[in-house]
């Protein structure tokens, strides 16, 4: 792929097939993907690190929505879910805390990502970059905690209206961490988001959707989406995902 990386956000074992079917070299594994992304079960991970064993997989660490400012009791939950989730193959985890004030958590992320590196896998710093308070100063930080990466969709709702952020977070660090552009990518924006940015990677959902026509019965509803698509539950589209492959590797 010329360098360049696409990053697909996963929420099961199928999305995960369909992801590698497309061409995707990583995945971000989670559950729950109506909620943000929460923490994926051990057993999707298995399964799917023992199908495609050349797919890198970064799986989230999130006990629940909502924001990023954890109680003792879900960070206690967040260190065990890291190490069993790098005990099951994970290449990498993804995760993020914020204190209140939304500056960033600095003891609780420097233990997570000290214990991530301890066992070989790269420390991923979420969308919580985007609802921090000061992201330059919380740059720093994470660089000088030595993570690997952080997911930004430049502290805009889409990357593409983040755009100036991301162009100057790559200008001034990426040569430190690596910038990884998400939210709204896909195969028509990303390689001119790319070019702009200078960036390398991007993340993206490819979504499409599934019917389940049990989703609304006898007045009792179950749906997570909108009127359009109130039987429909949200997947991975392996043609959308190897379109996203083909924009980016054709770009210079």
């Amino acid at each position: 792929m010329t360098g360049k990386i696409v990053e697909i956000c996963c929420g099961s074992y199928y999305d995960a097939k369909q992801a590698a079917l497309g061409g995707a070299e990583r995945i971000e594994l989670n559950s729950a993907l109506m909620l943000g992304g929460l923490t994926p079960t051990e057993s999707t991970l298995r399964m799917v690190k023992e199908a495609f064993p050349a797919l890198k997989v970064v799986a989230m660490v999130r006990p629940r929505g909502a924001g990023f400012c954890y109680t003792e009791e879900e960070f206690q939950v967040m260190e065990r879910e890291c190490e069993s989730l790098l005990r099951a193959g994970a290449d990498g985890i993804a995760f993020g805390c914020l204190l209140a004030d939304a500056s960033l958590d600095e003891k609780r992320n420097r233990r997570l990502a000290d214990r991530i590196r301890e066992a070989g896998g790269e420390a991923v710093f979420h969308r919580a970059f985007d609802c921090s308070k000061d992201p330059f100063a919380a740059m720093e930080q994470l660089i000088a905690m030595g993570v690997a990466r952080v997911l930004t969709s430049g502290l805009k709702p889409k990357a593409v209206e983040g755009r100036e952020m991301l162009k100057k977070l790559q200008a001034d660090y990426g040569k430190e961490i690596q910038i990884l552009a998400g939210s709204g990518v896909n195969a028509d924006n990303a390689a001119e988001l790319m070019a702009y940015t200078g960036l390398r990677q991007v993340h993206s959902s490819c979504k499409a959707w599934e019917t389940d026509p049990t989703t609304v019965q006898n007045g009792i509803s179950y749906s997570i989406a909108d009127e359009e698509h109130m039987f429909e539950y949200d997947v991975v589209s392996s043609e959308l995902v190897r379109k996203l492959v083909n924009s980016v590797s054709t770009q210079a």
